[in-house]
């Protein structure tokens, strides 16, 4: 399972954001790394330099072999927590698609 990082023109990422965010997805989606062929995870600030309350958003799409990429969105304070919101949804999707093919 490939795992890519974008961001947007706001966001500055952290090599140690990028090694926990690897590895937590790593984890968390190690279930369904047989079907999955590359997560895209994208960190943007919706208010850009501005200080606000749920402004970090984390999309993640996760790619399936043989079928249509998966994409959830999750907001929270910061971008850690906005994506262990998003794996979450993410898992809580997959669940729902794979088990039906499975």
């Amino acid at each position: 399972m490939q795992i890519q990082f974008n961001t947007d023109k706001n966001v500055t990422v952290s090599e140690g954001l990028i090694a926990s965010s690897t590895s937590l997805i790593s984890e968390k989606l190690s279930k369904y790394s047989q079907q999955i062929t590359r997560v895209e995870v994208h960190f943007s600030d919706e208010d850009g330099r501005k200080e606000g309350f749920n402004d970090k958003r984390c999309v993640v799409e996760a790619r399936l072999a043989g079928m249509k990429p998966v994409a959830v969105t999750s907001q929270a304070n910061t971008h850690e927590q906005a994506l262990s919101g998003a794996i979450e949804k993410l898992k809580t999707s997959l669940e729902r698609i794979i088990g039906r093919f499975v």
